[in-house]
């Protein structure tokens, strides 16, 4: 999987972080939420900005292969993982 086409971010209320995908892959802007961070990435609850961006570079490939998958299934509706997107499905 290609690297991250540009820096991921976290908004502004810091609910979650923008990223995107290669630009093979789509263009479209995706996101994750804290809840799916702190639920499956070990963030801790209250952490600042840098722990967020931390720990979103130490999940990327897992976080960005996820991000393709659920854009490939769904490509007309936006990219938002949230802790649902991390759940092993038996």
């Amino acid at each position: 999987m290609d690297v991250l086409d540009f820096v991921p971010s976290v908004s502004s209320d810091g609910s979650k972080i923008t990223f995107r995908l290669p630009e093979r892959i789509g263009s479209e802007e995706c996101a994750i939420t804290r809840k799916a961070l702190e639920a499956h990435f070990w963030l801790s609850p209250g952490a600042d900005e840098s722990r967020m961006l931390k720990t979103f570079a130490d999940g990327r490939n897992r976080i960005a292969a996820i991000a393709e998958r659920k854009m490939r299934a769904r490509p007309d509706q936006p990219v938002q993982l949230t802790s649902d997107d991390f759940v092993t499905k038996r």
